[in-house]
């Protein structure tokens, strides 16, 4: 549901805007929108087929050219098609029904209040118990899942993009959900970056936290789970390394759930709409590339050794914590209006003004103290550090499994530069004296 409200707070404009030159955009844009599923695909085959290895596949599309790429992109199948339907429709199923908290969204220019109903953590907890459940008295074997990566895979490339589609050029277009849609006036663009920030079918479902929480954040931790059978039903034992692996992911995803209703305020759902950019990346990107280091260690089981597991597990959840504490110290000083002590003291803040989009001027606390002293963005640190330790235990022998840990640390410094930029445009002066008494970006004293 979203409700009208009184006083919008401008984190989104009726057009989307170009954080980099319009240049750099078209760039960025066109190179994604290629690259990006064909990636998916080689990623895949050469970590089930070519052992991990990136000088084997290219070896292989060398001799064998376009006809060779063509030919190792696995066709979708019906029970690839099969699977999918029956994973989001039993997620869309449990986001509708399963009780949950009424929880508000944050103001948008236009008047709106997004209402969640946040059961997030419920849902996670009923899709673990119910897949390992499915495994164990023999009903389901998930083996079958990972047996048809590539397949289910090729489906999801391929359906995500009609689902953009349909989100940018049919719903958007026709039936918006709420008045916080408009076009950026380039068709090519309204595909990508997506024309609604809250697209909802009907009152209740809605589309952003299906694709981002349901459907994306919830493939990771059942994939986690499939990788560690796949390897028990493989080689008679999960390993250490796989092990460690499985949990920190695990860990970081329950996090995750435990905190959706924050997630429900940051600029994945409050600023960015819902396009190729944020869509089709949970639904595609996030369950074949951020669960990679897990899909490697199938084949590839480490033997870490006792001190060694323990160390990089002990690490792992420290960053995990780290990260869920940054989270959580902003949003109680948000919440008590910065009276919350910060690391037993009270907050250092810098009050700011800003005008909204209807002329209206208001007030925001940015805190300057406890993490968020420390960087601007500190808790991409943690996250980028804890995406490494869930990575290491596959070790060096092969740079693949740490794609994902090189394209996050891309995508975060590049999201502390685009919501930097929109608190400039937002705040002015105020955030001038806030990047004063916090210079650093992200790394303390570097960055």
């Amino acid at each position: 549901m979203v409700t009208a409200a009184a006083k919008p707070e401008p984190d989104s404009t009726k057009k989307k805007e170009m954080v980099h030159s319009p240049l750099l955009t078209y760039f960025s844009v066109i190179t994604l929108l290629s690259t990006c599923p064909p990636f998916v695909i080689l990623l895949w085959y050469t970590m089930v087929h070519q052992d991990g290895s990136i000088l084997n596949t290219f070896n292989y599309l060398k001799e064998h050219g376009i006809e060779g790429f063509v030919n190792i992109w696995p066709r979708p199948t019906a029970i690839a098609w099969k699977i999918i339907a029956c994973y989001a429709l039993f997620e869309a199923a449990l986001q509708l029904w399963l009780p949950g908290k009424r929880v508000e969204g944050p103001i948008s220019p236009t008047g709106n209040k997004p209402v969640y109903k946040a059961n997030g953590v419920l849902a996670y907890a009923v899709t673990l118990v119910t897949y390992i459940s499915l495994w164990w008295f023999g009903i389901f074997n998930p083996t079958v899942v990972y047996d048809h990566l590539g397949e289910i895979y090729s489906a999801l490339i391929f359906g995500s993009l009609v689902f953009c589609v349909f989100l940018a050029d049919v719903q958007g277009h026709l039936a918006p959900s709420s008045t916080d849609s408009g076009s950026s006036g380039n068709i090519f663009f309204d595909f990508y970056w997506g024309m609604e920030l809250y697209p909802r079918i009907g009152k209740n479902f809605d589309i952003k936290v299906f694709t981002n929480c349901r459907f994306g954040m919830m493939s990771w931790a059942v994939l986690a789970v499939t990788y560690c059978i796949k390897q028990y039903e493989t080689i008679g034992k999960v390993s250490d390394s796989m092990l460690v692996n499985t949990v920190l992911m695990l860990v970081y995803i329950t996090k995750f759930f435990w905190w959706e209703a924050g997630y429900w305020n940051t600029m994945d759902i409050a600023h960015d709409r819902a396009g190729f950019y944020i869509c089709w990346g949970c639904l595609v990107w996030v369950p074949s590339i951020y669960t990679s280091p897990g899909m490697y260690l199938v084949n590839h089981p480490v033997n870490l050794g006792p001190q060694l597991a323990i160390s990089i597990l002990v690490a792992g959840i420290l960053c995990i914590y780290i990260n869920y504490d940054c989270d959580r110290q902003r949003q109680e000083f948000r919440r008590t209006n910065g009276k919350a002590l910060v690391w037993g003291k009270a907050p250092s803040k810098i009050v700011a003004s800003y005008t909204t989009t209807k002329g209206e001027t208001k007030t925001s606390l940015l805190l300057t103290s406890g993490w968020w002293g420390l960087s601007r963005h500190f808790h991409y640190v943690s996250e980028i550090m804890a995406a490494f330790f869930w990575t290491v235990p596959a070790l060096f022998d092969n740079f693949l499994p740490y794609f994902y840990f090189v394209f996050l640390t891309i995508l975060l410094f590049d999201r502390a530069k685009r919501d930097d930029d929109r608190c400039r445009s937002k705040y002015g002066k105020y955030w001038k004296t806030y990047c004063t008494k916090v210079p650093n970006r992200i790394i303390p004293g570097i960055y």
